[in-house]
Formats: structure tokens, sequence, C-alpha cells
């Protein structure tokens, strides 16, 4: 009888607990590590990241963006070739290749995951886009427990690199959001504002995201001015005008730039 794959886990908090859970449910051979949190039921406990990943075929890396080099840097000395390592943490591509540079020579495959939705209620259900010279085996040894992943071709770096620029526009607008329905509570119109912004959301189409950037560059001095009333008026609220200063600003990039028309 074929023995189930061993997979490491490297970081045990919210993301990783989850994962480690599910993957334990469906008869993966789990062990982690984590130096905060003790495992949960199911996955063995190692003392140290080189105990963890000694014999996996492999690493799930779901720490943090400042802990991922650590992390590997402290698990090399139990590394064996032919293990994949699969850093799953929201960390800059430059990270990423990092990683790969670190192993480079020693047969251990790289996996540069991006988690494209939050981990808690979905566990290995999360969609997961995936590239690097691991990101095949990666795939593979998780179809085993009935878990779809995207590939991408690209080096480590290219899958993080997609997610945060779609970070860019996600978390963009939800700052965008907080910051004028703060200063919607203190104006008092935070009712009609949610009905004016949920309405607005509801229309949005694929068109209009040339049509942002082309109005954007098109009508970028006026606009800017636009966003100077809007964050004076905001502070004159006392609501910090962050988000709305950087609107500002860029848009007043735009109309000095070459494709900054005045109008």
């Amino acid at each position: 009888m074929n023995r189930p794959p061993a997979i490491a886990l490297l970081g045990l908090g919210e993301a990783g607990a989850e994962i480690a859970r599910d993957l334990v449910a469906a008869g993966a051979d789990v062990r982690g590590y984590d130096p905060r949190m003790a495992p949960p039921p199911g996955v063995l406990p190692r003392p140290d990241e080189a105990a963890a990943v000694a014999g996996a075929d492999l690493v799930l890396s779901v720490n943090s963006a400042a802990d991922a080099p650590v992390a590997l840097r402290n698990a090399l000395p139990g590394l064996r070739p032919g293990t994949v390592w699969a850093d799953l943490n929201t960390a800059a591509p430059s990270v990423k290749r990092g990683l790969a540079e670190a192993v480079a020579g020693r047969d251990v495959p790289v996996a540069d995951v991006a988690l494209l939705a939050t981990v808690p209620g979905k566990g290995l259900r999360t969609p997961m886009l995936v590239s690097g010279d691991g990101a095949r085996r990666y795939a593979q040894v998780l179809a085993g427990f009935g878990v779809t992943v995207d590939l991408l071709d690209g080096p480590p770096g290219a899958a993080i690199s997609r997610k945060l620029l779609r970070s860019v526009f996600w978390k963009g607008m939800a700052a965008a959001v907080v910051e004028a329905m703060e200063g919607a509570e203190a104006a008092g119109v935070a009712d009609w504002l949610r009905s004016d912004i949920g309405a607005e959301l509801d229309r949005f189409a694929a068109a209009d995201v040339d049509a942002f950037v082309a109005g954007s560059r098109r009508h970028a001095r006026r606009r800017a001015a636009e966003m100077g009333a809007a964050a004076e008026q905001l502070r004159d609220l006392g609501v910090p005008a962050r988000v709305a200063a950087a609107a500002r600003d860029q848009l007043a990039a735009l109309a000095e730039g070459p494709a900054g028309p005045t109008g």
C-alpha cells in the first residue's frame, strides 16, 4: 500500500492551522512547527523547522512574509533533495525569488503559491495560483486530496505578483470606502453615501477599467483639484484624508506627465 505524502506545515496560525486540519481530515501525513502555536489535533509536533521538514515530500510555509526567509534558512539542514518548498505567504516577488536562490543547486523545487481569498472558512478550498519549478508537483500532491490549483507558467514571484497587483485595487478600494464612510458619518450622510456606493458598485463592468484609466489621464488636472477639495473637507470634518490626498497627488502627477491633458 502506498504511503500518503508527508507534508510539513511551518506556521500554524489561523491560516496554517486550518490548512493543516483539512489535510489531516483528507488522510495526509502532516507534521508541523510553530514557535508560538501548538499544532491542531492530528498534526505531529516537531521541535523546529529542520525536524518538521525532515522526510517531507512537500513543505508548506504559512507563517508571514517577514518569517518566510528565516523559516527556510532554519529548515535547510533537514531538507532532502526532491522536497518541494511551497511558500504560501503574501510576500513581495523579490522575496519569493530569494527563496528560490537560497535553495539553488539543492534539488529543492520552489512553488510560489498565491492564496486568492481569505483562508478561514475555506481551508484547502481557498483558490490558489501557483508558479515556479515546484508548481506542478505541488498541484499533483494536493490533487491527491481533492484540491485543484491554477498553474501559472513562470518563476517564483509570478503568482504573487498577480495577487499583489489585484490587491492594489481591492485593498485600495476598501481603504477609499472606509475613508469616505468616515467622512459621511461625520457629515451625517452615511446612509445616503452607503446607498450611493452600493449602486455604483452594482453597475461596474469590465469596460469601466479602461474608462477609469483614460478618464483619469484626460481630466487629471480638474480631478486633482476636486480631490484636493475633498481632502480639505475631510480634514474640516476631523477625518484624516489619507486616500483622498493620495488620489489628489496621483492625479496631479498625471496632469504634469506627458499623458496628462489638462481637460
